[in-house]
């Protein structure tokens, strides 16, 4: 299951990993970490969106390499095995995208789930939050690299004359229609050719609880109309509300594996031994 309840969690405390993943733009002068040190879920630990990235990339939020990756994992204490809930205190919803980077590392899909409402919800519903820091103690994870679940930017353009997927764009239509400029700094305006808008605040109810199975399926057929069971690929500014688009799809087909569009520098299309 992809998403998970507040009373679940709460039921579920000590036999769960909790991950804080907050992210902000840059313009809200927000700062995550701060935040989750001021309170967060009990026995939480934070995970740094920005710092725990490919930082050999002039690109925000790229997957990072398979070794950094396990290192980066291996030092929050986190085992290969373990049931993963991760939430957030963001309006773009970043959990999902650690949950993405989660199944991408072979983290078996049944044990990565996000909280569904994140941070807020929580809160709203006067359940225990804490100041205290969770204690960590090293592990020696082990990824395995989903290949399939990433497109790079070759495909994408090799795409856009065969059209052997449909590329689903999560950010605003005013963004995507070049109506408004784009939130970061030397960030072209534009879309992708043949790319289809789907903002990813459609998929999502007031409370940022997502919504329906139904309402959900009616969203996504309104958007791919013919092809909306066909190979679907999800692109935004930094791979951030892509993975929204992602996780909502996967509520709708439970045998959907998330594909984003990013641009590794560790992987090509073909496999490497």
């Amino acid at each position: 299951m992809s998403l998970v309840d507040t009373s679940w969690v709460e039921d579920n405390l000590s036999k769960i990993k909790l991950i804080d993943c907050s992210w902000h733009l840059p313009d809200t002068l927000r700062k995550p970490h701060e935040e989750y040190l001021n309170h967060h879920l009990p026995n939480a630990i934070f995970f740094d969106l920005d710092k725990n990235s490919d930082q050999r990339s002039d690109l925000p939020h790229m997957l990072p390499s398979k070794e950094k990756w396990n290192e980066i994992i291996s030092k929050l204490g986190i085992k290969n095995n373990d049931r993963i809930i991760i939430y957030d205190n963001s309006d773009l919803v970043s959990s999902c995208r650690l949950w993405y980077s989660f199944i991408y590392f072979g983290h078996d899909p049944k044990l990565v789930s996000v909280l569904d409402g994140g941070f807020e919800k929580w809160k709203s519903e006067k359940r225990t939050v804490t100041k205290e820091v969770t204690k960590l103690f090293p592990t020696l994870y082990k990824s395995t690299e989903r290949k399939d679940l990433v497109k790079l930017k070759i495909q994408i353009e090799e795409n856009v004359l065969k059209q052997e997927f449909k590329v689903l764009d999560a950010r605003s239509k005013e963004r995507f229609e070049v109506k408004e400029k784009e939130p970061r700094k030397g960030l072209r305006s534009g879309s992708i050719p043949n790319s289809l808008c789907l903002p990813f605040k459609e998929l999502l109810k007031k409370d940022k609880t997502f919504k329906s199975k139904n309402e959900l399926v009616k969203i996504f057929k309104s958007v791919l109309k013919h092809d909306f069971s066909s190979k679907v690929v999800f692109s935004c500014g930094s791979g951030v509300t892509a993975s929204v688009l992602a996780l909502a799809y996967s509520l709708i087909d439970n045998k959907y594996n998330p594909v984003i569009y990013d641009c590794l520098l560790y992987t090509s299309p073909s496999p490497r031994d």
